[in-house]
């Protein structure tokens, strides 16, 4: 098995070349909740690179080895680290295979659900907490606990933002007596108000919250996995082998891509059709809870006004 200390330095030395060339990129995910001490270990890293320097990351894989193993990209549903469908909200997926494992990288040029570019703060190699727990919100429960670690976090280190990403209805309850909620903060998550006056319902509120995310998050994968399917389908008939240089690799997918994946399917699908869908779905849990869900458009509006 890989050592997770020879992956952290492996990981941990793309991101640097990448900056050695005025690049930039930070790692989020799983590696940034080991780094931010709420969670163990993680063999995989998920990076956020800026959409104008997925060329530089590109030479940099290009360059790379783990062990014996370059760099190819990982089965036939990623689509190519460009400029161009990373600032739609594509993902691009690589890996290293290794005698004792693969080391694995996926590359997002948008921050899913980011209120603000992930760029304009950072902690040295790794995204923010706030980056990194919004990107959290997913349709995974597992997901979830992470979120609420690091917004205690946040709130310990005087960021009110801490706030928008507590899940669990003991720990808000428990914050609520401690401190301070800015009122810009109350407005942007309505049931937070249920924790500053000990409501019990605040436990179903945040039911209905996190289904909400997870309707969202639903809605958007299948929104790409529905687009990806031509994509797919050309790259297959590539006969594209791992072993292929992974500039050989690139320019196939580029081919395809140009012909077959559409830049920003979830701009084309639309935000107000996507919400209404994820709101249909909370309507089944009551009528009554609507009015305390945040309004989301703000963690879609970078990918939804991308040029």
């Amino acid at each position: 098995m890989i050592c997770q200390s020879e992956l952290d330095r492996f990981y941990h030395g793309l991101i640097t070349d990448v900056h050695a060339r005025g690049g930039m990129c930070a790692i989020t995910s799983g590696m940034a909740c080991v780094q931010y001490r709420v969670a163990q270990s993680t063999k995989d890293c998920d990076l956020l690179c800026l959409k104008r320097d997925a060329r530089s990351l590109l030479e940099v894989l290009q360059a790379s080895s783990f062990g014996d193993s370059k760099c190819s990209y990982r089965g036939n549903l990623t689509a190519p680290l460009d400029e161009r469908w990373l600032a739609g909200g594509w993902t691009s997926h690589f890996r290293w295979r290794h005698a004792e494992g693969e080391a694995r990288l996926d590359v997002f040029g948008i921050a899913p659900r980011g209120t603000i570019p992930w760029e304009r703060e950072t902690n040295g190699l790794y995204a923010h907490r706030h980056t990194v727990a919004e990107m959290k919100r997913t349709k995974r429960s597992k997901d979830w606990p992470f979120a609420t670690a690091l917004g205690v976090q946040m709130l310990a280190e005087g960021d009110a933002r801490g706030w928008l990403h507590i899940f669990d209805a003991e720990v808000l309850f428990d914050m609520a007596e401690k401190r301070e909620c800015p009122d810009a903060i109350r407005q942007r998550r309505p049931m937070l108000q249920l924790a500053f006056n000990h409501d019990p319902r605040l436990r179903t509120a945040l039911v209905v919250e996190i289904h909400f995310w997870h309707e969202l998050d639903r809605i958007r994968m299948r929104i790409y996995e529905q687009a990806i399917r031509p994509y797919r389908a050309s790259v297959t008939r590539e006969h594209l082998r791992a072993e292929c240089d992974l500039t050989v690799q690139h320019q196939a997918r580029v081919r395809c891509a140009e012909q077959n994946l559409p830049i920003n399917p979830l701009a084309a699908y639309g935000f107000e059709n996507m919400l209404t869908e994820a709101l249909d779905s909370v309507r089944d849990l009551g009528e009554k809870w609507l009015r305390l869900l945040p309004d989301v458009r703000e963690n879609f509006e970078e990918l939804l006004n991308d040029p």
